[in-house]
Protein backbone atom coordinates (compact mmCIF):
# COMPACT_ATOMS: atom_id res chain seq x y z
CA UNK A 1 0.00 0.00 0.00
CA UNK A 2 1.41 3.37 -1.03
CA UNK A 3 2.21 5.83 1.76
CA UNK A 4 -0.30 8.64 2.00
CA UNK A 5 1.05 12.10 1.26
CA UNK A 6 -1.69 13.79 3.28
CA UNK A 7 -0.16 13.24 6.71
CA UNK A 8 1.83 15.71 8.84
CA UNK A 9 4.99 13.58 8.84
CA UNK A 10 5.03 12.79 5.10
CA UNK A 11 4.18 16.38 4.14
CA UNK A 12 7.00 17.79 6.27
CA UNK A 13 9.38 15.18 4.85
CA UNK A 14 8.59 16.24 1.28
CA UNK A 15 8.79 19.96 2.07
CA UNK A 16 12.18 19.51 3.76
CA UNK A 17 13.50 17.25 1.00
CA UNK A 18 12.85 19.88 -1.64
CA UNK A 19 13.52 22.96 0.54
CA UNK A 20 10.10 24.15 -0.50
CA UNK A 21 9.35 27.82 0.08
CA UNK A 22 5.67 28.71 0.43
CA UNK A 23 4.49 31.40 -1.97
CA UNK A 24 2.07 33.69 -0.17
CA UNK A 25 0.82 35.10 -3.48
CA UNK A 26 -0.54 31.64 -4.37
CA UNK A 27 -2.34 31.11 -1.05
CA UNK A 28 -0.69 27.73 -0.45
CA UNK A 29 -2.05 25.62 2.43
CA UNK A 30 -1.47 21.87 2.14
CA UNK A 31 -4.03 19.43 3.59
CA UNK A 32 -2.53 17.04 6.18
CA UNK A 33 -5.65 15.39 7.60
CA UNK A 34 -6.62 12.00 6.18
CA UNK A 35 -10.07 12.14 7.79
CA UNK A 36 -10.92 15.33 5.88
CA UNK A 37 -9.34 13.93 2.73
CA UNK A 38 -11.54 10.85 2.93
CA UNK A 39 -14.64 13.04 3.35
CA UNK A 40 -13.75 14.87 0.13
CA UNK A 41 -13.20 11.61 -1.77
CA UNK A 42 -16.41 10.11 -0.41
CA UNK A 43 -18.42 13.19 -1.39
CA UNK A 44 -16.89 13.23 -4.88
CA UNK A 45 -18.22 9.69 -5.45
CA UNK A 46 -15.52 8.80 -7.96
CA UNK A 47 -15.24 5.87 -10.35
CA UNK A 48 -12.95 4.73 -13.15
CA UNK A 49 -15.34 6.47 -15.55
CA UNK A 50 -14.57 9.91 -14.09
CA UNK A 51 -12.40 12.63 -15.61
CA UNK A 52 -11.33 14.82 -12.70
CA UNK A 53 -9.94 18.35 -12.81
CA UNK A 54 -7.96 19.42 -9.75
CA UNK A 55 -6.86 23.02 -9.26
CA UNK A 56 -3.84 23.69 -7.04
CA UNK A 57 -2.60 20.15 -6.30
CA UNK A 58 0.29 21.40 -4.15
CA UNK A 59 2.52 18.41 -3.35
CA UNK A 60 -0.13 15.91 -4.42
CA UNK A 61 -2.00 15.09 -1.20
CA UNK A 62 -5.46 15.14 -2.76
CA UNK A 63 -4.17 14.23 -6.23
CA UNK A 64 -2.94 10.87 -4.96
CA UNK A 65 -6.35 9.98 -3.52
CA UNK A 66 -8.10 11.14 -6.70
CA UNK A 67 -5.83 9.02 -8.91
CA UNK A 68 -6.62 5.92 -6.86
CA UNK A 69 -10.36 6.34 -7.49
CA UNK A 70 -10.82 8.14 -10.83
CA UNK A 71 -10.02 7.17 -14.38
CA UNK A 72 -8.05 10.32 -15.24
CA UNK A 73 -6.86 13.30 -13.19
CA UNK A 74 -5.79 16.63 -14.68
CA UNK A 75 -3.87 18.56 -12.01
CA UNK A 76 -3.45 22.27 -12.81
CA UNK A 77 -0.66 23.91 -10.81
CA UNK A 78 0.53 27.49 -11.30
CA UNK A 79 3.67 27.25 -9.13
CA UNK A 80 6.51 25.86 -11.27
CA UNK A 81 8.57 24.89 -8.21
CA UNK A 82 5.88 22.31 -7.36
CA UNK A 83 5.99 20.53 -10.73
CA UNK A 84 9.12 18.42 -10.05
CA UNK A 85 7.77 17.59 -6.59
CA UNK A 86 4.48 16.40 -8.08
CA UNK A 87 6.30 14.40 -10.74
CA UNK A 88 8.23 12.61 -8.00
CA UNK A 89 5.47 12.11 -5.41
CA UNK A 90 3.01 10.87 -8.04
CA UNK A 91 5.39 8.92 -10.32
CA UNK A 92 3.67 5.60 -9.56
CA UNK A 93 0.40 6.79 -11.10
CA UNK A 94 -0.07 6.69 -14.86
CA UNK A 95 -3.49 8.39 -14.88
CA UNK A 96 -2.35 11.87 -13.80
CA UNK A 97 -1.54 14.76 -16.14
CA UNK A 98 0.19 17.76 -14.56
CA UNK A 99 -0.34 21.13 -16.23
CA UNK A 100 1.90 23.99 -15.07
CA UNK A 101 -0.58 26.73 -15.93
CA UNK A 102 -2.79 29.43 -14.45
CA UNK A 103 -6.26 27.85 -14.29
CA UNK A 104 -7.86 31.19 -15.23
CA UNK A 105 -5.94 31.08 -18.53
CA UNK A 106 -6.66 27.43 -19.38
CA UNK A 107 -9.04 26.79 -22.28
CA UNK A 108 -11.38 24.42 -20.44
CA UNK A 109 -13.49 23.67 -23.51
CA UNK A 110 -10.40 22.49 -25.36
CA UNK A 111 -9.19 20.52 -22.34
CA UNK A 112 -12.48 18.68 -21.92
CA UNK A 113 -12.72 18.00 -25.65
CA UNK A 114 -9.72 15.67 -25.23
CA UNK A 115 -11.35 13.47 -22.60
CA UNK A 116 -12.50 9.92 -23.44
CA UNK A 117 -16.07 9.69 -24.71
CA UNK A 118 -18.66 8.89 -22.08
CA UNK A 119 -16.62 10.02 -19.09
CA UNK A 120 -18.16 12.14 -16.34
CA UNK A 121 -16.39 15.42 -15.55
CA UNK A 122 -15.89 16.43 -11.92
CA UNK A 123 -13.87 19.21 -10.33
CA UNK A 124 -12.32 18.26 -6.98
CA UNK A 125 -9.83 20.61 -5.37
CA UNK A 126 -8.43 22.45 -2.38
CA UNK A 127 -8.83 25.84 -4.05
CA UNK A 128 -6.50 28.81 -3.54
CA UNK A 129 -8.72 31.03 -1.39
CA UNK A 130 -7.67 34.30 -3.04
CA UNK A 131 -9.21 33.32 -6.40
CA UNK A 132 -11.98 30.93 -5.33
CA UNK A 133 -14.85 32.94 -6.80
CA UNK A 134 -13.24 33.66 -10.21
CA UNK A 135 -12.38 29.96 -10.58
CA UNK A 136 -15.85 28.67 -9.69
CA UNK A 137 -17.76 31.30 -11.65
CA UNK A 138 -15.44 30.81 -14.61
CA UNK A 139 -16.28 27.11 -14.65
CA UNK A 140 -20.03 27.66 -14.26
CA UNK A 141 -20.42 30.55 -16.70
CA UNK A 142 -18.80 28.52 -19.49
CA UNK A 143 -21.56 25.92 -18.99
CA UNK A 144 -19.04 23.11 -19.08
CA UNK A 145 -20.38 19.53 -18.90
CA UNK A 146 -19.64 19.21 -15.18
CA UNK A 147 -21.41 16.78 -12.86
CA UNK A 148 -20.30 18.55 -9.72
CA UNK A 149 -17.65 20.77 -8.16
CA UNK A 150 -16.39 19.52 -4.77
CA UNK A 151 -13.94 21.99 -3.27
CA UNK A 152 -12.28 23.24 -0.13
CA UNK A 153 -12.93 26.95 0.27
CA UNK A 154 -12.92 29.61 2.95
CA UNK A 155 -15.82 28.89 5.32
CA UNK A 156 -17.21 32.38 4.83
CA UNK A 157 -17.38 31.78 1.07
CA UNK A 158 -19.09 28.39 1.55
CA UNK A 159 -21.67 30.08 3.79
CA UNK A 160 -22.34 32.71 1.14
CA UNK A 161 -22.72 30.13 -1.64
CA UNK A 162 -25.51 28.30 0.15
CA UNK A 163 -27.15 31.26 1.92
CA UNK A 164 -30.90 31.86 1.67
CA UNK A 165 -32.76 35.17 1.18
CA UNK A 166 -33.00 37.44 4.20
CA UNK A 167 -29.76 36.29 5.83
CA UNK A 168 -26.56 38.31 6.21
CA UNK A 169 -24.61 35.90 3.97
CA UNK A 170 -27.08 36.05 1.08
CA UNK A 171 -25.75 38.06 -1.83
CA UNK A 172 -24.75 38.11 -5.48
CA UNK A 173 -22.52 35.03 -5.06
CA UNK A 174 -25.40 33.08 -3.48
CA UNK A 175 -27.66 33.87 -6.42
CA UNK A 176 -25.00 33.19 -9.06
CA UNK A 177 -24.01 29.81 -7.61
CA UNK A 178 -27.60 28.71 -6.98
CA UNK A 179 -28.61 29.77 -10.49
CA UNK A 180 -26.34 27.00 -11.80
CA UNK A 181 -26.07 24.55 -8.88
CA UNK A 182 -27.48 22.91 -5.79
CA UNK A 183 -24.93 23.56 -3.01
CA UNK A 184 -24.30 21.10 -0.13
CA UNK A 185 -21.96 21.52 2.82
CA UNK A 186 -19.71 18.45 3.13
CA UNK A 187 -17.64 19.42 6.18
CA UNK A 188 -16.22 22.27 8.20
CA UNK A 189 -12.43 22.06 8.41
CA UNK A 190 -10.34 23.56 11.26
CA UNK A 191 -7.05 25.35 10.65
CA UNK A 192 -4.88 22.60 12.18
CA UNK A 193 -5.69 20.36 9.19
CA UNK A 194 -3.28 22.36 7.01
CA UNK A 195 0.39 23.26 6.71
CA UNK A 196 0.77 26.18 7.16
CA UNK A 197 -2.35 26.95 9.16
CA UNK A 198 -4.66 29.42 7.39
CA UNK A 199 -5.92 32.44 9.32
CA UNK A 200 -9.53 31.66 8.40
CA UNK A 201 -11.93 28.78 8.82
CA UNK A 202 -12.37 26.38 5.90
CA UNK A 203 -15.14 24.19 4.55
CA UNK A 204 -15.68 21.58 1.88
CA UNK A 205 -18.69 22.36 -0.28
CA UNK A 206 -20.17 20.44 -3.19
CA UNK A 207 -21.93 22.26 -5.99
CA UNK A 208 -24.09 19.82 -7.93
CA UNK A 209 -24.49 21.33 -11.37
CA UNK A 210 -28.09 21.50 -12.58
CA UNK A 211 -28.93 20.19 -16.05
CA UNK A 212 -30.54 23.56 -16.77
CA UNK A 213 -30.22 26.84 -14.84
CA UNK A 214 -32.63 27.04 -11.90
CA UNK A 215 -34.77 29.66 -13.62
CA UNK A 216 -35.39 30.81 -17.18
CA UNK A 217 -34.71 34.47 -17.88
CA UNK A 218 -35.13 36.49 -21.03
CA UNK A 219 -31.57 37.79 -21.01
CA UNK A 220 -29.02 36.03 -18.79
CA UNK A 221 -26.40 38.77 -19.01
CA UNK A 222 -28.97 41.39 -17.99
CA UNK A 223 -30.18 39.17 -15.13
CA UNK A 224 -26.69 39.10 -13.63
CA UNK A 225 -26.37 42.86 -14.06
CA UNK A 226 -29.56 43.26 -12.00
CA UNK A 227 -28.23 40.84 -9.38
CA UNK A 228 -24.95 42.75 -9.04
CA UNK A 229 -26.81 46.06 -8.82
CA UNK A 230 -29.25 44.72 -6.21
CA UNK A 231 -26.44 43.69 -3.84
CA UNK A 232 -23.82 46.32 -4.64
CA UNK A 233 -24.90 48.66 -1.84
CA UNK A 234 -26.77 46.68 0.79
CA UNK A 235 -27.76 49.76 2.79
CA UNK A 236 -29.75 51.09 -0.14
CA UNK A 237 -33.27 50.02 -0.96
CA UNK A 238 -33.57 47.91 -4.09
CA UNK A 239 -35.34 50.81 -5.80
CA UNK A 240 -32.48 53.22 -5.14
CA UNK A 241 -29.85 50.63 -6.03
CA UNK A 242 -31.49 49.93 -9.39
CA UNK A 243 -32.15 53.59 -10.11
CA UNK A 244 -28.50 54.40 -9.39
CA UNK A 245 -27.43 51.57 -11.71
CA UNK A 246 -29.76 52.58 -14.54
CA UNK A 247 -28.62 56.20 -14.39
CA UNK A 248 -25.15 54.97 -15.36
CA UNK A 249 -26.23 52.38 -17.90
CA UNK A 250 -29.71 53.03 -19.26
CA UNK A 251 -32.12 55.82 -18.47
CA UNK A 252 -35.04 54.38 -16.52
CA UNK A 253 -37.04 56.55 -14.15
CA UNK A 254 -37.94 55.57 -10.60
CA UNK A 255 -41.58 55.53 -11.67
CA UNK A 256 -40.84 52.93 -14.35
CA UNK A 257 -38.94 50.76 -11.87
CA UNK A 258 -41.74 51.12 -9.30
CA UNK A 259 -44.26 50.02 -11.94
CA UNK A 260 -42.34 46.73 -12.26
CA UNK A 261 -42.35 46.39 -8.46
CA UNK A 262 -46.13 46.81 -8.44
CA UNK A 263 -46.62 44.05 -11.00
CA UNK A 264 -44.79 41.76 -8.57
CA UNK A 265 -46.48 43.08 -5.45
CA UNK A 266 -43.19 44.41 -4.02
CA UNK A 267 -43.01 47.35 -1.63
CA UNK A 268 -40.94 50.36 -2.70
CA UNK A 269 -38.71 50.09 0.40
CA UNK A 270 -37.81 46.42 -0.14
CA UNK A 271 -34.11 45.50 -0.10
CA UNK A 272 -32.41 43.26 -2.62
CA UNK A 273 -31.29 40.65 -0.09
CA UNK A 274 -34.90 39.69 0.65
CA UNK A 275 -35.71 38.59 -2.91
CA UNK A 276 -35.52 34.96 -3.97
CA UNK A 277 -33.69 33.99 -7.14
CA UNK A 278 -37.09 33.46 -8.79
CA UNK A 279 -38.21 36.99 -7.84
CA UNK A 280 -34.95 38.45 -9.12
CA UNK A 281 -35.51 36.60 -12.39
CA UNK A 282 -39.03 37.94 -12.74
CA UNK A 283 -37.88 41.48 -11.94
CA UNK A 284 -35.06 41.16 -14.47
CA UNK A 285 -37.52 40.14 -17.21
CA UNK A 286 -39.90 43.00 -16.37
CA UNK A 287 -37.12 45.59 -16.39
CA UNK A 288 -35.65 44.17 -19.59
CA UNK A 289 -39.06 44.38 -21.26
CA UNK A 290 -39.46 47.96 -19.98
CA UNK A 291 -36.07 48.95 -21.43
CA UNK A 292 -36.86 47.44 -24.83
CA UNK A 293 -40.22 49.20 -24.84
CA UNK A 294 -38.62 52.55 -23.89
CA UNK A 295 -35.93 52.06 -26.51
CA UNK A 296 -38.43 51.33 -29.31
CA UNK A 297 -40.54 54.38 -28.35
CA UNK A 298 -37.55 56.73 -28.69
CA UNK A 299 -36.67 55.56 -32.18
Amino acid sequence: MKQKIASPAKTREILNQYDFIFQKRYGQNFLIDLHVLNKIIQAADLSSNDYVIEVGPGIGSLTQALAEEAGQVIAIEIDKQLVPILQETLKEYDNITILNEDVLQVDMEELLAKRPLGTAVKVVANLPYYITTPIIMGLLEKKLPLEHITVMVQKEVADRMRAVPGTKDYGALSVAVQYYCEPYLVANVPAHCFIPRPNVGSAVIQLRVLEEPRIRVENESFFFQIVRAAFAQRRKTLLNALYHYFQKEISLSKEEIVSCFKVMGLEEKIRGETLTIEQLGTLSDLLYSMIRKTSSNTK
